[in-house]
């Protein structure tokens, strides 16, 4: 497997991420592995020597070899409306089978799922693809999409398509509502964190309880003096009342303690907020945690007025499965 290139867009939500509901729902032919594989949220993984009915077992979305006019394309159904910045199409494991150029268009449908008469909008141009290979690709529009269709020329695989971009909800119905500010699903987006060696920061935004350890954030033994943290941006600014941090599956390695600190943040770019943040105020003080447990804060919740972001400190490493910040959204510019 070739080195990943930098990712730009990898702090924004994959809106084709199948744990947000995203789901392929028509392909022209996906005889040698199924549609809906490249659109998981985990890397692609390689099995030596395992083999289905149809032949190699590959984990993506391929087709078998065309012996006639035309080319493939799947239809997929993303798990949140959104604005596209970016596209990763990526044919990690996939060396003499991958498809050798792509196209993609998008459209939005209200309700439903694209029909005969849907008017489609090309969005990525044809693009020529290598082997094992990530091709990271900047989108400029401004459009809301609700589906996209992947065109392979003429046939191949595609370990995982990724669609960065930015949630697009309407919060109009939610003023009054308590919602979780800081879920994927509501925008929320994990910015910057200490350390992630064995499970990535996003995964404490996903929806549900983790799956296992792998599905949540965990650091490397800190081996020297402090503690380890992360920073999120949430969906919407509001002013919290709950918060919820649950270690699932983490039993010999949680973290002692935790505490998390806030803000409503104006403007500055997102690496300015590591050392920002060293200065917000306590959202909730220290608290005890335990093995694979959900830890329920309401009354230690300390009143800060509106705010954007939180910062989840542990002490002194370990993992956490999940971070729910429950308030009620406010008017965007408004801090008090």
């Amino acid at each position: 497997m070739t080195d990943q290139p930098h990712n730009p867009f990898a702090r924004m939500t994959n809106l084709a991420d199948a744990r947000l509901g995203a789901e392929a729902i028509h392909c022209t032919d996906d005889f040698f592995a199924d549609m809906n594989r490249m659109l998981q949220s985990h890397d692609p993984v390689w099995k030596e020597g395992v083999y289905d009915d149809t032949g190699k077992w590959m984990d993506g979305w391929e087709s078998r070899r065309k012996r006639q006019q035309g080319h493939d394309h799947c239809t997929v159904r993303l798990g949140l409306p959104g604005r596209i910045r970016g596209i990763n199409f990526d044919t990690t494991y996939f060396t003499g089978n991958y498809a050798p150029s792509v196209s993609l268009e998008a459209c939005y449908v209200a309700q439903g799922d694209p029909t005969q008469a849907t008017q489609w909008q090309p969005v990525q141009a044809a693009l020529n693809l290598l082997g094992d290979s990530h091709h990271i690709q900047t989108i400029d529009c401004d459009q809301v999409f609700s589906h996209v269709r992947l065109h392979i020329y003429p046939d191949g695989g595609i370990a995982r398509l990724r669609i960065y971009g930015e949630v697009v909800k309407d919060w109009n119905a939610q003023t009054n509502e308590l919602v979780d500010l800081a879920a994927m699903s509501n925008g929320g987006r994990a910015l910057l964190c200490s350390n992630e060696h064995f499970g990535t920061m996003d995964n404490i935004l996903a929806p549900g309880r983790g799956i296992n350890m792998g599905d949540g954030w965990e650091t490397a033994r800190r081996r020297v003096p402090g503690f380890d943290w992360v920073i999120v941006a949430l969906g919407h600014g509001g002013i919290v009342s709950d918060i919820e941090v649950d270690t699932a599956h983490f039993k010999g390695n949680f973290p002692d303690s935790c505490s998390i600190q806030g803000a409503f943040v104006e403007g500055g770019s997102d690496e300015q907020m590591a050392a920002q943040s060293l200065y917000w105020p306590e959202l909730l003080a220290s608290q005890k945690l335990s093995m694979d447990h959900i830890h329920h804060f309401t009354s230690e919740v300390q009143a800060l007025g509106a705010i954007t972001h939180v910062r989840l400190n542990i002490f002194p490493d370990g993992g956490v499965s999940r971070l729910r910040i429950k308030g009620r959204i406010v008017t965007q510019g408004t801090s008090s």
